[in-house]
């Protein structure tokens, strides 16, 4: 059974950081794609940043230079840093493992950051 759980969201003041975390089971982690996508209500889930191998990273315009991905295959898990927050950061956040074309999803955790 494949599960991807997120950590590390929540309440941060604007300017703040965070580091989310996902961890996977019943994959061969390394061997996936891993991103991480946002969602606020009534929108699209909109991707955020992706890393294939250690050094092999991409991101959305929104947020380069603010927020960092990494992986751990040791680990079994993908990081988010997220610095210099904004409100427009508030979304629930999810990640997502790929080899295509099959995929995976976690349940998302919430990150709020007020006006």
């Amino acid at each position: 059974q494949v599960q991807l759980v997120e950590s590390g969201g929540g309440l941060v003041q604007p300017g703040g950081s965070l580091r989310l975390s996902c961890t996977a089971s019943g994959i061969v982690f390394s061997r996936y794609v891993m991103a991480w996508y946002r969602q606020v209500p009534g929108k699209q889930r909109e991707w955020v940043a992706q890393i294939l191998a250690p050094t092999v990273t991409d991101y959305a315009d929104s947020v380069k230079g603010r927020f960092t991905i990494s992986r751990d295959n040791a680990k079994n898990t993908v990081y988010l840093q997220m610095n210099s927050l904004k409100f427009e950061d508030t979304a629930v956040y999810y990640c997502k493992a790929t080899i295509y074309p099959t995929e995976y999803w976690g349940q998302g955790t919430q990150v709020t950051v007020p006006s």
